[in-house]
């Protein structure tokens, strides 16, 4: 956490310091429509840079370390299982995410992310695992898989609001729709065994953010974010962070080329199962991002 907050306060600091001498300030809030952008506005912001709207559509490709443990309300207790070393999980994976940007006024703004990742693996097992309300026993063939999704909606605020660079407070919550099964493949002992294990658990975070233009063609942006606590019958803790870089192609589309991480734990308890579930990832993204709408505009302070 203290080295995600430092890398976090270098990348403020340097973004910061590559605007100082450039620091512009316009007059009114205004809105330019579509129709009148230039490549770049007579102010000097890129066309792409302070719109009303912003999509982001790609691939994300994340080094997994995912730990589960499922047991039952009568006295078992499970295995603690390590999906990649356990049954086979490979690390490296790819898959969808996207996300949209509302904003608001000039200082706040909505965003609403959303990222898919399902992972599926046969193993023989090289332990005994008790999973469920049943044990698999060493050397079985089985299946399993497991499917996550997570819906994230935030609200942000520019504390710092300046024509090339913003940086605020944001407030949230990620919601992890989670769904893992285990199959056994052959009669070894049973047959036909099975269990699977679903939960929702939504997870409040905070964090800070912050927005550059570094150059009419490239904008950087990072954020972290933290928050532990218990709802109900789930206890959570999530740490995240985000760094990205644009490189504007034309107008209002670009290539965001960004990394990110994520670490979340989850204990659950169910009306008949039990158990904790503990995923780590990191890695890079590549998104096509479409900035649209109406342009925020900043006024002179």
């Amino acid at each position: 956490m203290k080295r995600a907050l430092l890398f976090f306060m270098c990348c403020v600091w340097f973004s910061l310091s590559a605007q100082v001498d450039s620091e512009i300030y316009l007059d009114t809030i205004a809105v330019q429509t579509e129709e009148e952008l230039p490549q770049f506005y007579q102010d000097g912001l890129p066309a792409w840079y302070a719109r009303r709207f912003r999509l982001n559509l790609g691939v994300f490709f994340p080094l997994n370390n995912t730990q589960v443990r499922v047991g039952n309300n009568n006295g078992n207790l499970g295995t603690t299982i390590d999906l990649e070393d356990d049954l086979g999980f490979t690390k490296t994976s790819a898959s969808f995410m996207a996300d949209f940007q509302w904003r608001i006024s000039r200082r706040s703004r909505l965003v609403l992310e959303y990222f898919y990742l399902r992972r599926e693996s046969s193993y023989v097992l090289d332990r005994e695992i008790e999973f469920g309300d049943n044990t698999y026993p060493i050397d079985a063939a089985v299946t399993a898989y497991f499917d996550t999704n997570i819906a994230r909606l935030a609200y942000s605020y520019a504390i710092l609001s300046k024509p090339k660079y913003e940086a605020g407070l944001l407030i949230g919550a990620h919601v992890v729709f989670g769904d893992m099964g285990l199959q056994l493949d052959t009669n070894i002992g049973s047959v036909g065994v099975e269990d699977d294990f679903s939960f929702t658990a939504p997870l409040p975070d905070i964090g800070a953010w912050g927005e550059f233009v570094l150059s009419p063609k490239f904008g950087l942006y990072t954020n972290i974010n933290y928050l532990a606590l218990k709802i109900d019958n789930i206890r959570g803790r999530i740490i995240s962070y985000n760094l990205s870089i644009l490189y504007n192609i034309y107008r209002n589309f670009s290539l965001t080329a960004g990394y990110t991480g994520l670490n979340i734990r989850v204990d659950i308890e169910k009306e008949r199962l039990n158990g904790f579930f503990k995923w780590g990832y990191n890695g890079p993204s590549l998104t096509a991002t479409y900035t649209f709408g109406n342009r925020i505009r900043f006024s002179k302070k």
